[in-house]
């Protein structure tokens, strides 16, 4: 395994924030700097610097607009170096607080030090699971001694993250970031914590007063639709989150289904190191773990929604009826060229009635306690309960949230007037800087358009209309007059001034040709500047598109140690699809 040799922190000015070097001698940050900024946008996370002494690839990794940059001089696996760097991320997150901003760093600089001294040892990757790094490593605070001293909690980043509920949405979203590189092979050293844990991604000595347990899914939807609505591709990527605030060493098994099998359904499967992988390969479903101590990603997945005869329903041979269907919430599409002159065009958003959600209703206090950071989730697993908005949404009821539709134009088109979207059916407006129009119907109109469905199934219909105008539209409106004179040439004869000044003359003097294609032209001038493609973006709570489903947590009493005899872990569970701009239609 190839030698981490440096690593080099810049902040958005690409001002030097901090330089340690491992092992060898690579090039300084002051060099590498300019040869990285050489590269046009967008760069690619590996630049090979064939001209440096020695020769260097160069790994970049910008975070909160902080820029991580990693050289190493000899061949090693891209990955690697790419996952260092992100676990890097994540621990000065950790410790710091998020978001990673220039001021930290400069005011943590003995924290970082000891951080980036115990994640790599020689060049080595050795110790990157952050509940292992909380036992050796000081927080940066002073305070966080003396509370500890009188037995008081302390409240720095390091410490309160554990006990922070699970924030969806947070962080880079749902692109989990695992690998080998956490399942370490023991801690060395002693640091606030005391001792270490012979668990290498777990704290020791962990206590909770409130035993609690949280899963939640999240899946990227990825959607592209021809023309005529057929769908070209269809991909969920789903990432398994899972907060545990148990104490001592809990062994739990998390029981995972969907439809036609898991087996059938799931792909590319990745986990984090605590998971046992040979009780997924005998029960694909059935993940097997001791947790971390606090928030983590459990597990990520790719599901293809088409299923593996996509192929052949493109097929000349397979009739159109035969299509892959899919039940996605929402789909939209575009009509252009509309009108006289075909600057109008016409965009229809066609709403799912099964994503209509559900009137909130107060929850009775027979129900028991409730953990409020989960938006009031009752015991047990089961779909959960969203307020705070129109509608809530559980699994038998889900509910769409934050929609917004971007139809992206030409830079030549120079705004889009006469935008109208029926009353009840959102806002929309022409961004120039963006050259978009965004389209945004929040919750509570959501359910207004739902509610008029009236049974049929059919969903719900809203169009968006509006008309182009390019840069040159002001001349045009004026009959083109700019180009009739730059088109025609007049000849003085003092013979023939009132012939050339009379109307029959001018009048001649324009081909008919032109007269009659005036009309053709402006339509195909106009056709240039519509859209090519509209994006929906939004949020169903109570959902997956793959269909995945919690059907058991369970904690092993015989094999944890420390719970106590006969607790109960608090159990949560939290489905949500998350579409940014993930739902395409192609004109």
């Amino acid at each position: 395994m190839s030698p981490i040799e440096a690593l080099y922190i810049f902040d958005e000015n690409n001002t030097p924030l901090l330089e340690h070097t491992y092992a060898g001698r690579p090039p300084s940050g002051s060099t590498l700097l300019p040869l990285y900024l050489a590269h046009p946008k967008p760069r690619p996370s590996l630049v090979y610097l064939p001209n440096t002494n020695p020769p260097t690839l160069l790994y970049s990794v910008i975070q909160d607009q902080l820029l991580l940059l990693c050289p190493t001089s000899s061949d090693t696996e891209p990955l690697q170096v790419l996952e260092f760097l992100h676990r890097v991320t994540d621990a000065l997150e950790d410790f710091l607080g998020g978001p990673l901003l220039a001021s930290k760093i400069e005011s943590h600089y003995d924290v970082i030090a000891q951080l980036l001294g115990e994640m790599v040892d020689g060049g080595l990757v050795s110790t990157t699971e952050p509940n292992a790094l909380r036992d050796v490593v000081d927080a940066p605070s002073t305070i966080k001694s003396l509370l500890a001293g009188v037995g008081l909690p302390s409240s720095t980043p390091s410490s309160s993250s554990s006990n922070s509920p699970f924030a969806l949405g947070g962080g880079r979203g749902a692109s989990p970031r695992m690998g080998g590189m956490g399942g370490n092979i023991g801690v060395g050293g002693i640091g606030g914590g005391g001792t270490t844990s012979t668990v290498p991604w777990r704290r020791a000595n962990v206590r909770h007063t409130s035993n609690e347990m949280y899963v939640d899914i999240v899946e990227t939807l990825h959607v592209t639709l021809s023309p005529s609505g057929r769908p070209l591709a269809a991909l969920a990527n789903g990432m398994i989150a899972f907060t545990a605030k148990v104490s001592g060493v809990p062994d739990l098994l998390l029981q995972l289904g969907c439809p036609g099998g898991i087996s059938n359904a799931v792909s590319l499967p990745t986990f984090h190191p605590c998971v046992r992988l040979n009780r997924w390969r005998d029960h694909p479903g059935e993940l097997s773990f001791v947790p971390p101590d606090g928030r983590f990603t459990l597990a990520g997945y790719e599901v293809d929604l088409l299923g593996p005869a996509a192929l052949d329903a493109f097929s000349t041979t397979t009739p159109a009826n035969a299509a892959p269907k899919l039940n996605i919430p929402a789909t939209v599409s575009v009509q252009t060229s509309l009108g006289p002159t075909g600057s109008d065009f016409e965009v229809r958003l066609q709403l799912n009635p099964r994503f209509k959600g559900k009137a909130p209703s107060p929850l009775p206090s027979s129900t028991g306690s409730s953990f409020s950071g989960r938006g009031g989730l009752g015991k047990g697993l089961g779909g959960a309960a969203f307020g705070g908005a129109a509608t809530t949404g559980t699994t038998a009821a889900p509910a769409m949230d934050g929609m917004v539709i971007h139809v992206p134009v030409p830079s030549s088109v120079k705004t889009v007037v006469d935008l109208k979207v029926p009353r009840g059916s959102g806002e929309a407006v022409f961004q120039a800087t963006e050259s978009r129009i965004r389209w945004a119907i929040n919750s509570r109109e959501i359910a207004i358009l739902m509610s008029n469905d009236r049974g049929t199934g059919a969903g719900m219909l809203t169009t968006l209309r509006g008309t182009v105008v390019g840069h040159d539209g002001d001349e045009d409106e004026h009959g083109d007059t700019s180009l009739g004179l730059s088109s025609n040439t007049y000849d003085y004869d003092d013979d023939q001034t009132g012939a050339y000044q009379s109307p029959s003359a001018h009048a001649s003097s324009v081909p008919a040709a032109a007269k009659e294609g005036k009309g053709g032209d402006t339509v195909k001038r106009n056709k240039v500047l519509m859209p090519s493609c509209a994006t929906i973006s939004f949020t169903v709570k109570g959902w997956l598109p793959s269909g995945i489903k919690v059907e058991a947590l369970t904690l092993d009493q015989r094999r944890s140690k420390g719970l106590g005899a006969g607790v109960q872990p608090y159990k949560g569970v939290k489905y949500l699809c998350v579409s940014r701009k993930g739902v395409e239609t192609r004109c």
